[in-house]
């Protein structure tokens, strides 16, 4: 019996379509029409070919600043990945706990990018701020603003405070999927904590685990304002990452031409490790 297709379906589709094509695809080929050319102003455009993506991979300030992207984006993952599967783990999940646990990991959620740099920019403050001032009372020398190491663990613990609530919803909605025939099993097999973790929640939780990855390291290695908002890239240029050198680039520099080329070496450079990491966990799921 042949199945019947109902290709109506497709207009129901196509206002999406349109908008994608709107947000998304015209405004692509209009960067890839500036990777490709210079102007010097009066909208005169002279053909570059490809002298704009040669000119970005072969200098020093790209490759510093994906260096960066590279190492933020490791240690944002280190962290926050076992740290919100730790915190998973003890939520409750019976009773009135579960609203309020959830409510309270969701408020980082909400709050936007560019207030969440300006409450941790204004929380290191030496002057005023409660955590600089605290430090200095300690004895601690705290300063975000000249210190480049101070500077990048300000951004981290901003950034795990602000994010790991994110892996933690995640992980907790694998856990509660869980039925409770297998910890019935586990605990008639005399089972420890470490051995339900290892052979039943954490194989159960691969697939969120695969979306919580995934999802943080898009989003830290493309982060942008609460960087700039927080240190402006500073000090120097230790907290200079990619998003941030492009935004100097296009609207600082008003170099289009290479800002054109260095966002499309971007999205690049995110699309493989993405499919990559992708690939790698999904084909280890599918071997276990």
């Amino acid at each position: 019996m042949e199945k019947t297709w109902n290709n109506k379906a497709w207009f129901m589709v196509l206002p999406v379509l349109v908008l994608v094509a709107f947000s998304a695809v015209i405004p692509l080929m209009t960067v890839v029409n500036y990777s490709v050319q210079d102007t010097f102003g009066n909208n005169e455009f002279f053909w570059a070919g490809t002298d704009w993506f040669v000119d970005t991979l072969e200098s020093d300030r790209f490759w510093d600043a994906l260096t960066r992207n590279l190492i933020f984006s490791a240690i944002i993952l280190t962290i926050q990945i076992p740290l919100g599967i730790v915190i998973a783990l003890n939520m409750p999940k019976k009773g009135i706990g579960v609203p309020i646990c959830l409510v309270l990991m969701a408020l980082p959620l909400l709050i936007p990018w560019n207030v969440v740099g300006t409450i941790w920019q204004v929380f290191g403050r030496v002057d005023i701020g409660l955590l600089g001032r605290t430090l200095a009372s300690l004895g601690i020398n705290y300063n975000y603003v000249q210190n480049p190491i101070d500077a990048w663990v300000t951004l981290i613990v901003m950034d795990v405070w602000h994010w790991t609530s994110l892996v933690v919803l995640l992980c907790y909605a694998g856990l509660v999927s869980i039925p409770d025939a297998y910890y019935q099993a586990a605990k008639i097999d005399g089972a420890s904590r470490w051995s339900v973790f290892r052979y039943i929640q954490l194989p159960k939780m691969k697939r969120v685990l695969l979306i919580a990855f995934l999802l943080r390291f898009m989003d830290s290695f493309m982060i942008y304002t609460e960087p700039f908002v927080v240190t402006g890239g500073g000090p120097g240029n230790s907290t200079t990452f990619l998003s941030i050198d492009l935004v100097k680039m296009a609207i600082g520099q008003f170099d289009l031409g290479p800002a054109a080329a260095l966002s499309i070496i971007y999205f690049l450079i995110i699309l493989l490790l993405s499919w990559i990491f992708y690939t790698v966990m999904t084909t280890s799921d599918a071997q276990g």
